[in-house]
């Protein structure tokens, strides 16, 4: 049979060369390497011995293809619901969607017919009111009385003489026509000797004048159109001044009546018309009433449904520092019309110059809109509005700040009965922690900050999601630096504080002496006519530890803390860290809405769903109110302790925040870039040779990050600089040592330690690992690193002082000074200065040096010797000649 080879039987039982070399080393088989062949007995043998591994090998290999069967049956089991409640919930959204528009389309018809309806009743109202204006119009046209009846009947009677003179004018045209004709015929008879009868043709026409005539009243006096045809001029005339004096009478008596009518009916239509407008008027108003009310509804329902205030929502949300061409965008006005504006207030800007928050605020209010301006850390952060009438009472959130050594985490032991502080490192608090106790059935949730200095941003942080400050202070020790700077931290968050003076039971205590030093703060106690309340207390004797915890409930009474619980919740992540088995796990407090298993937040950069929640005990809770402290687990990655935390109803919506979010955080960073100005052009140039320290940190809590760099940002970098190119919570793995040997860094780890695999690399790669528990010792470290690296100083050292006696010239060198040295030792590689009346006239080196004949190398103090200069020939008696070297010395801080 063939023989095997260590490395195709490695494989064969799922091991690596170097483990079966162990094996076959352990059962004596001889083995150099994996190449290394074996004869079958030896196969046989290693088999056998090593059934059990394979069979296991096997097990394993069926286990994890039954798992991952099992995972993926239950993946699709489990998409199918997804589907199916997808399925329902589509169907149910439908259902709901028609309801609403067979809704809205009934309520559209209803109105379109109750508009017809109104529309009609209008119209009919308005043909009425026309009609009764004309019956009015008609009845007041009618004459009421008997002088109005002879005044109608008069106006007939002068168009019934209208119609007469016109048939008199006709009649009287016909005659005039027939007395040509008879004319005409007599001329005819004449000639013929015939004559026409006249007398038979006028009778007809005479007696037809006379009964068309019709008969006037008394005192009418009309003329007789019998003898006006009788050619009598004078009765002509006056006939016809009497016909157009009635005729004007007649008419002007029509124009009158007509119009008196049309006036009154023209008052009547207009009376109708403005009442019908007023009433339309009214009618418009009030739908404009209402239009507004029901936009007012929605916005105040838009602007509680995002959690803010109604005000803020017609407001344009901008960023600080936006452009010229962003403000335009943002306000949808032409970008000519900002810089007309910022011409017209004397900062002319381009399109692409950022601008001041006075100037956008300026700019805005002349174009009549309003603008909130974000500022950086507004950006991550979340506004919220609720209605009062939804706010309940919540538990206090108390933070105990102070110095380090103080007492903290002993007072906050001696309120929960727990040993936190055994478990710190050197008895230090590291990390943001949170606890929960009941005090005569009320509710305390405590923050505990560390005190030390470098955790000035968490003790920030600290105080900012904080009702109430506890300051510790040691009676025996009194205010020290971190004292005041907790002050200033609480009073910049405008929060009260109480101050516990603590270790009263120590030799030498005086809570006296710590009243009135922080007094000088503004801390002043009750008893002096202050504000803040003070309480003696001893944390390891348990001393005055009630009367503490009923000061905190007194204050919390007064503050009236509230929040509404029936939203979605929100809050900020007080810790976070990477667990090797549980993934990300951050410790949030609720301010505001309760947080339940399975809801979807946001948290800075980073989202995820609630897998699970822990209380500060490390039982599993389903949900946390406001004031709660939980321990949380599913987000994607690890935020930054502070971020703040949001609760939304779709995922997708989430995840695209949180894209969005760490876009451009990757883009701020990558355009992070110092420009060149006239003030900093010489440390720009000088760049070029400064030398820098590359460093990854990696640390337990994103806390301790926070503070190393932190630290590091305050150490003198003016020569080395110190860049963090690589902050991450986690232990050291490969992929750091990659980087760290890619750009020349050293790893930093803060209570992390390296894996085997990292630390094989880092042998291997020559990169170094430096480990820490605390803080102190990897600033002096770093500290010691950082000088060792500076450029060493340059420090003038006078050697010696020498004066010209005469001058005489030397061949090949010129001009050389005679010279007594006065005092110390010029040596010839020493640099010289020649000083002339005090004022010096060369810098330089030394050409040439003898004494006497000789060539020396130094001329000590008392000896006569030669100097030539190197390169300078006016020389002059009297003139003194200064050595002096530089030499460097090594940098100790």
């Amino acid at each position: 049979m063939a023989k095997v080879r260590v490395s195709t039987l490695a494989k064969e039982f799922g091991m690596t060369s170097k483990e079966m070399l162990g094996h076959l080393a352990e059962m004596k088989i001889p083995a150099k390497g994996a190449s290394s062949a074996l004869e079958d007995a030896y196969v046989s043998m290693v088999r056998k011995k090593l059934a059990p591994i394979l069979e296991a090998h096997a097990a394993e290999i069926e286990a994890e293809k039954r798992a991952e069967e099992e995972a993926a049956a239950e993946e699709a089991k489990r998409a199918a619901e997804e589907a199916e409640r997808e399925r329902i919930a589509a169907e149910a959204r439908r259902e709901e969607e028609r309801k609403i528009s067979e809704a809205a389309r009934a309520a559209e018809e209803a109105a379109r017919a109750a508009a017809a309806e109104a529309e009609r009743i209008a119209r009919e109202k308005a043909e009425a009111e026309r009609r009764e204006a004309e019956l009015e119009a008609k009845r007041r046209a009618v004459p009421a009385s008997d002088s109005g009846s002879r005044f109608r009947s008069l106006l007939d009677q002068i168009a019934a003489q209208e119609e007469v003179l016109k048939e008199k004018k006709q009649e009287s045209a016909k005659k005039e026509e027939a007395r040509e004709d008879r004319r005409g015929n007599r001329d005819n008879n004449r000639r013929g000797g015939r004559r026409a009868p006249q007398k038979s043709e006028d009778a007809p026409a005479r007696s037809s004048r006379r009964s068309s005539t019709p008969s006037m009243p008394a005192g009418m006096d009309f003329p007789n159109p019998d003898k006006q045809g009788k050619g009598k001029k004078q009765h002509k005339g006056h006939a016809a001044g009497e016909e157009d004096r009635y005729f004007r009478m007649a008419r002007e008596a029509e124009e009158y009546s007509r119009e008196k009518v049309l006036e009154e009916a023209r008052a009547a239509v207009e009376e109708a018309s403005r009442e019908s407008t007023g009433r339309r008027k009214k009618r418009k108003e009030k739908r404009e009433r209402e239009a507004a009310r029901v936009q007012e509804e929605k916005k105040i329902e838009e602007a509680l449904a995002q959690g803010i205030n109604p005000e803020e929502l017609d407001a344009v949300r901008v960023s600080q520092g936006v452009t010229v061409a962003e403000l335009a965008e943002a306000l949808e006005v032409p970008a000519n019309d900002i810089i007309k504006r910022l011409f017209l207030l004397g900062t002319p800007l381009t399109m692409t110059q950022t601008m001041s928050d006075d100037l956008v605020e300026l700019v805005a209010d002349d174009l009549g809109r309003q603008v909130k301006i974000i500022t950086p850390e507004e950006e991550n952060t979340f506004s919220f509005y609720d209605d009062p009438a939804d706010l309940k009472s919540r538990a206090p959130v108390v933070t105990v700040m102070g110095h380090v050594d103080h007492g903290k985490t002993s007072l906050l032991d001696a309120i929960r009965n727990t040993g936190v502080a055994a478990g710190e490192a050197g008895g230090i608090t590291q990390a943001i922690g949170a606890s929960q106790v009941f005090i005569n059935g009320r509710k305390i949730t405590f923050i505990d900050t560390p005190g030390h200095a470098t955790f000035t941003a968490m003790r920030a942080r600290g105080a900012k999601v904080t009702d109430i400050v506890i300051l510790i202070v040691a009676a025996d020790d009194g205010v020290m630096p971190q004292t005041i700077e907790s002050i200033n931290h609480a009073k910049a968050a405008g929060v009260p504080i109480v101050v516990a003076v603590n270790k009263i039971d120590k030799p030498g205590a005086n809570p006296d002496k710590v009243r009135q030093e922080l007094t000088e703060y503004g801390i002043i106690p009750e008893e002096w006519g202050g504000q803040n309340m003070f309480v003696n207390i001893s944390a390891k004797k348990k001393i005055g530890i009630d009367e503490l915890l009923e000061t905190v409930i007194l204050q919390a009474d007064v503050l009236e803390l509230k929040a509404n619980p029936d939203t979605f919740a929100s809050g900020n992540v007080l810790e976070a860290k990477l667990d090797k088995g549980r993934g990300s796990v951050a410790t949030v407090l609720v301010t505001r809405g309760t947080l339940h298993v399975g809801d979807t937040l946001v948290a800075g950069l980073t989202y995820g769903r609630v897998r699970a929640m822990l209380d500060p005990k490390g039982r599993p809770v389903t949900e946390a109110g406001p004031s709660d402290a939980v321990e949380i687990l599913g987000l994607q990655s690890v935020p930054n302790a502070g971020d703040e935390f949001r609760v939304f109803e779709d995922e997708r919506e989430a995840r695209a925040l949180a894209e969005q979010r760490s876009l451009k955080a990757r883009i701020e960073e990558q355009s992070h870039v110092k420009h060149v100005t006239l003030e900093n052009l010489f440390d720009t140039m000088a760049d070029a040779e400064v030398k820098e320290l590359n460093l990854i940190i990696k640390a337990d809590v994103q806390g301790s990050i926070e503070a190393l760099k932190d630290s590091l940002d305050k150490m003198d970098q003016s020569e080395v600089r110190i860049n963090t190119i690589h902050a991450a919570v986690g232990a050291i793995n490969e992929t750091d040592v990659v980087l760290a040997d890619a750009s020349n860094a050293i790893i930093i780890g803060f209570g992390v330690r390296p894996d085997g695999k990292a630390r094989s690399a880092a042998e291997h790669q020559g990169v170094e690992i430096r480990c820490y528990d605390v803080i102190y010792k990897a600033l002096e470290d770093l500290d010691a690193a950082r000088i060792g690296m500076l450029k060493p100083t340059e420090v003038e050292v006078s050697t010696g002082l020498a004066t010209v006696v005469d001058t005489f010239k030397v061949p090949k060198v010129g001009i050389a000074a005679g010279v007594r040295v006065e005092e110390g030792e010029i040596a010839a590689t020493d640099s010289v200065r020649l000083v002339r009346d005090g004022i010096v006239v060369f810098n330089g080196k030394i050409a040439s040096m003898r004494h006497y004949k000789d060539e020396a190398k130094s001329l000590r103090s008392g000896t006569e010797g030669g100097i030539g200069l190197e390169n300078f020939q006016d020389i002059k008696p009297g003139d003194q000649i200064e050595g002096y070297r530089i030499d460097q010395v090594a940098r100790t801080e």
